[in-house]
């Protein structure tokens, strides 16, 4: 038996669009779902104890945040409703405590596994030491990234100190570990080393979960655009391509391309938002999209010179690999976890090369680029990690720690 943890999409219900985790947890209760009396679905009530949800109702959560992530539509009405539904799953089931749970995976016909996929909660350590003393549950968990600890100045402040407390919960209680990156597993692997214990660690790319792109007409500007599809904030390196833009107003006026920005306003952000706000030279050739569903951005991806992503830090690259799923180029940093996520097709620059970022995009703006011609023929080979590989891989993974605790 899964016993998948839900709590991270309960806590999106009306929050807008989904960041990459959101997607990769909605994923997973998409796959387990399907598995019926197979998987139960859990989260953690305000007081930090975690509880069984109703399964029919998680179901119907679950499939309602999809749907509206994906296809639009009515967004105050159907937001209204998921916040009813999620406040449903956490109020009775939750306040019951952790007794049902525990007794639902003592009941379960062999050695049950709790799923967290998300970092959510992963800083309570008390929560799954519980859960290991009082059930026979073993703990797997999906780590994305350690960017708060290596970057802390891109996290919000105390946020460091908090993803180290999840790390070591990872690492003291986890019976195995998933990883999206080869990145992400190096950068994890002391901190496991430290605890002498060696949980199973499994690098296991994500999929993508977009509209193919012969369903959705491509946007169509008056002019070239580029795009750039992530939440604002200081790591994403917003502020280069702003004064590249900028620059290209003063220069170029109503001929320059145009940048389009998809994704919510973060944190620590007020040097980006002053320039989107109050810098004359950026109106009209700057466009702003705070929440798009899945079928309103895929024709504006589609319609693009190239995707944009000049982060300082990723564990993995969505974007990256969304670009490419949809055809689409890529100009992004030149780091590890971007190199290992796109391959040889995309073009790597350095986020802090301002010249070379405002040389790639004038070209790639151009009818007849060569570089944007090379890079499609490179995108044509290129074969994206598919959703059932991931889950295949992840299978064998929890199998096999299922039947180590069957001997133990």
């Amino acid at each position: 038996m899964i016993a998948l943890d839900l709590s991270r999409l309960l806590s999106r219900a009306g929050r807008g669009t989904p960041t990459g985790i959101d997607r990769v947890e909605l994923a997973y209760a998409e796959h387990f779902g399907r598995n019926g009396s197979d998987t139960c679905f859990v989260g953690v009530s305000s007081l930090g104890g975690l509880g069984l949800l109703p399964h029919d109702k998680a179901v119907e959560f679950i499939q309602a945040i999809g749907t509206i992530w994906r296809a639009g539509g009515s967004r105050e009405n159907e937001d209204k409703r998921l916040k009813q539904l999620a406040r449903q799953l956490l109020m009775g089931p939750l306040a019951a405590g952790e007794r049902p749970l525990h007794k639902r995976l003592r009941a379960a016909a062999g050695p049950p596994i709790y799923l967290l996929v998300s970092h959510h909660h992963l800083e309570k350590g008390r929560i799954f030491e519980r859960l290991k003393k009082r059930s026979p549950a073993r703990f797997a968990c999906l780590i994305h990234d350690l960017i708060p600890i290596e970057y802390p100045e891109y996290a919000k402040p105390g946020q460091a100190a908090n993803h180290l407390r999840r790390i070591e919960t990872a690492a003291r209680f986890a019976d195995a570990l998933i990883v999206n990156s080869e990145c992400t597993r190096d950068s994890l692997q002391p901190h496991l080393d430290r605890t002498g214990r060696k949980p199973s660690v499994l690098v296991a790319p994500f999929g993508i979960d977009l509209p193919a792109g012969s369903e959705l007409e491509p946007t169509a500007y008056e002019r070239p655009y580029f795009v750039y599809v992530s939440t604002i904030e200081a790591r994403k390196n917003h502020l280069l391509l702003l004064n590249i833009w900028r620059r290209f107003g003063q220069e170029l006026g109503d001929a320059a391309p145009r940048l389009v920005l998809i994704g919510q306003r973060g944190w620590e952000t007020e040097n980006v938002v002053d320039m989107l706000e109050r810098c004359r030279a950026l109106k009209g050739l700057v466009i702003e999209h705070n929440s798009l569903s899945d079928a309103e951005m895929v024709p504006l991806i589609r319609g693009a010179r190239a995707m944009l992503l000049p982060s300082f830090a990723e564990g993995f690259g969505f974007p990256v690999i969304e670009a490419l799923g949809l055809g689409l180029p890529v100009l992004c940093s030149d780091i590890p976890a971007l190199r290992e996520t796109g391959g040889e097709v995309p073009e790597y620059l350095d986020p802090l090369d301002g010249l070379g970022w405002r040389e790639a995009i004038l070209d790639y703006a151009t009818p007849l680029s060569p570089r944007r011609d090379a890079q499609l023929l490179r995108l044509a080979r290129w074969q994206p990690a598919q959703w059932e590989d991931h889950f295949a891989a992840v299978g064998e993974l929890l199998a096999e720690t299922a039947a180590r605790a069957a001997v133990e």
